[in-house]
C-alpha cells in the first residue's frame, strides 16, 4: 500500500435499499481493479429500535463474514446501542444516566455523523477502504445516487475507544441507580409492612380492653 493512500472509514447512505448491495459488489470490484483497496465493508439497515442490523459483508481476503471482526465490526456495535441510538438524536429511547451520556460525549463527532447516516428502515454501507484519492470512490458512489462520508480510521479508532469507556460509566451508573430504587422500594414495602403490622396490634389491644370490662 502506497504512502500517499489515505485510511478511512466510509458511509454511504441510500434511499434505494437495493443500491447498498449495488454499491457493496461495485466496491469490490474497484478493488479487485486496484482502484483502492477494500478492508471490510457492510451492508447495514437500522430497525425501529434502533439496532443496527447487518445484511450483507466482505472482508479483506476471507469472503463473507469477516467485516465484523475489524473496525467495521466495532463501529456497528457502538452506533447499534444505546450511545449510537443518543448519538443520532433518538433521546426518547434512553432510559436512566444514559441521558447524561450527552454531556459527555462530543455529539458532533464522527461516530454521531456516522450514526445519523444510518438512517431507520434505510441501507447503508460502511466500509474501511484505502484510497489514493476520494474521487474514485465518490464518483462511483454518485452513478448509484450514494453520497461518501468519510473519517479517517484513526480519529473513529480513537472515538471507539472513548465511547467504550463512556458506555462502561453509564453501565455502572445505571446499576447504581437501579440498586438505589430497588432499595428505596424495598423501604417502602417495609414501612408499608409495619404500618400495616402496627394497625393490627392496635386493632388486638381494642378488641383485648373491650372484651375486659
Amino acid at each position: 500500500m502506497s504512502n500517499s493512500r489515505q485510511l478511512n472509514v466510509v458511509v454511504v447512505g441510500f434511499d434505494d435499499n437495493s443500491k447498498a448491495y449495488e454499491a457493496l459488489t461495485s466496491l469490490k470490484e474497484l478493488d479487485s481493479q486496484g482502484q483502492l483497496e477494500c478492508r471490510a465493508a457492510a451492508v447495514v439497515v437500522r430497525d425501529d429500535d434502533g439496532k443496527v442490523i447487518v445484511k450483507d459483508e466482505t472482508g479483506e481476503s476471507y469472503g463473507v463474514g469477516t467485516a465484523t471482526g475489524g473496525i467495521i465490526g466495532l463501529l456497528i456495535g457502538v452506533i447499534g446501542g444505546p450511545l449510537g441510538v443518543l448519538l443520532g438524536g433518538a433521546t426518547g429511547l434512553l432510559v436512566g444516566s444514559l441521558f447524561d451520556l450527552e454531556k459527555e460525549f462530543d455529539t458532533k463527532s464522527a461516530l454521531s455523523h456516522i450514526s445519523n447516516s444510518v438512517k431507520v428502515g434505510h441501507t447503508a454501507l460502511l466500509a474501511e477502504v484505502s484510497e489514493p484519492s476520494p474521487e474514485v470512490l465518490d464518483s462511483d458512489m454518485a452513478r448509484l445516487s450514494g453520497e461518501v462520508f468519510r473519517h479517517p480510521v484513526q480519529e473513529v479508532e480513537a472515538e471507539i475507544a472513548a465511547a467504550e469507556e463512556v458506555q462502561q460509566k453509564a453501565a455502572a451508573d445505571a446499576r447504581k441507580r437501579l440498586h438505589k430504587e430497588r432499595r428505596e422500594q424495598h423501604q417502602k414495602e417495609v414501612d408499608a409492612k409495619m404500618e400495616e403490622l402496627k394497625a393490627k396490634l392496635h386493632r388486638q389491644k381494642k378488641e383485648t380492653t373491650a372484651q375486659s370490662t
